[in-house]
């Protein structure tokens, strides 16, 4: 049985609490999720403006269990983009903040609780494939038309695996850190509802000392993060926090300094932490890899070994399978987490499994003799200047391990370097140039306010132009 249907289970267990102080056991959640669901027909589609909240994560669960497709979203999502959602998907049902309502003047209110309403939109009937259970943004982003569809065996797969690896307990306590219309975040809540251990609902950044002090007062375990999350973190000198309940950190949204894993891993072994970095998509539901804690010392750089249920391989340009080690290749993924496909408008969802279980990932890897994986860069994201191929995400790498912030661009003419300051532009051009070994023509500086990112922390790389 799935866990968003196996909520009962666990009874009287402590299942959500909310900033407010406000909590809600297990038997309660489940109560109202069913409650929710007595408000929408199948074959209908929700639209779900996601706060790190009760009512998001009851509105969530009601859908799951009454197998009605939703889409979550932003509840901070601009108003023209919601708009353009609208008009391609024409939901039936919008879950939401009250205090939203008025983009959508002409839906009837349906039901609330708390601070949200679930307001009818459209009355169009609409063919859905059975298996379709939700839709996800590819990025954290909430503007692109493009969703990834996931199933219900995708959610539930990837929930148990997560909670297998992470040894997720009912005695473990999350803390979001990360939005939950973000499958990274997601996925935080889904594996601790598989095992009935209680999930911190927050949406407070690292930055606010509120936030500390709930993750203090409620004693929270598990702390999540993409790689900014962890430069924050180093920011704030988190290993000199009174932090006693902490006892897992997790970290994917992106590949993070090797150098940082490695300053992370210390003191994580001297606290007793596990650190685990791992590395998935939306398109694999959430996770695919994680590095066991015992090797991040080690193998500061690798994406670690397939989730239990998963599976690897590299293919050459070919589309042949290589097997010896340090060989680069574009990397591949088998397992129940593999998503149906994608989705671009309302007709969409009727469309079946199209991926059957693999997924090419875009990444290019290698393997090394231990069987530990290893992301080298994006196909999309390697350019040859002079002859010679320069992978984009490696100079970022580079630049970050001297303390520079930055975001490549560019194309086979010039590698273009956006950062912050100003000051630091010759230097980065001369360490560049002795790196790569090429002349300073190939590389432009380009200085700008701050790196725009997303809200998982991931850098917008179409904004840079």
């Amino acid at each position: 049985m799935a866990f968003y249907d196996n909520l009962d289970e666990f009874g009287h267990a402590i299942a959500l609490i909310a900033e407010s102080g406000e909590t809600l056991t297990y038997e309660e959640t489940a109560r109202q999720a069913d409650s929710f669901a007595t408000h929408i027909a199948q074959n209908r589609l929700v639209f779900i403006l996601a706060d790190n909240c009760i009512e998001s994560v009851i509105g969530y669960l009601g859908c799951l269990r009454g197998k009605v497709p939703a889409a979550l979203l932003s509840s901070n999502i601009h108003a023209s983009l919601l708009a353009g959602l609208l008009t391609l998907y024409r939901p039936n049902y919008i879950w939401m903040p009250r205090d939203r309502a008025g983009l959508t003047p002409n839906a009837g209110e349906l039901f609330s609780r708390g601070e949200y309403v679930l307001l009818a939109y459209s009355p169009e009937r609409l063919v859905v494939h059975e298996e379709l259970a939700l839709l996800m943004t590819t990025s954290g982003s909430t503007g692109s038309p493009k969703f990834v569809r996931q199933s219900y065996t995708n959610l539930e797969a990837n929930a148990a695996s997560i909670a297998t690896y992470l040894s997720v307990r009912g005695n473990d306590k999350a803390i979001t850190t990360l939005p939950m219309h973000y499958v990274y975040g997601l996925s935080v809540i889904n594996s601790h509802l598989h095992c009935g251990a209680p999930v911190v609902l927050t949406g407070a950044s690292l930055l606010e000392k509120r936030f500390w002090a709930l993750f203090q007062s409620q004693e929270a375990t598990t702390l999540s993060g993409v790689p900014y999350t962890y430069e924050i973190l180093r920011r704030l000198r988190w290993n000199r926090m009174n932090l006693p309940s902490l006892r897992v950190l997790t970290q994917a949204g992106g590949k993070l300094n090797a150098g940082l894993v490695g300053e992370f891993a210390a003191i994580c072994r001297d606290k007793g932490i596990r650190l685990f970095v791992m590395y998935g998509a939306a398109e694999a539901t959430a996770r695919m890899s994680y590095l066991p804690p015992e090797s991040a010392l080690d193998k500061p750089s690798s994406i670690g070994v397939p989730i239990p249920g998963g599976e690897f391989w590299i293919e050459d340009e070919a589309g042949n399978p290589i097997t010896d080690p340090e060989e680069v290749g574009e990397l591949f993924y088998r397992g129940a987490n593999v998503t149906l496909g994608y989705a671009m408008s309302r007709e969409d969802l009727a469309r079946g499994n199209e991926r059957e279980g693999i997924l090419a990932t875009g990444d290019m890897a290698k393997c090394d003799a231990d069987g530990m994986y290893y992301i080298v860069g994006r196909k999309s994201r390697f350019v040859k200047i002079f002859g010679n191929r320069i992978n984009l995400e490696e100079v970022e790498q580079l630049l970050r391990g001297i303390n520079v912030d930055c975001a490549c661009a560019g194309n086979d003419e010039k590698i273009r370097i956006y950062m912050t300051n100003a000051s630091k532009q010759e230097e980065v051009l001369a360490y560049v140039q002795q790196l790569t070994l090429l002349h300073h023509s190939a590389f432009q500086t380009v200085v700008i306010d701050s790196i725009p990112r997303n809200q998982a922390g991931k850098i917008i790389y179409s904004e840079l132009a």
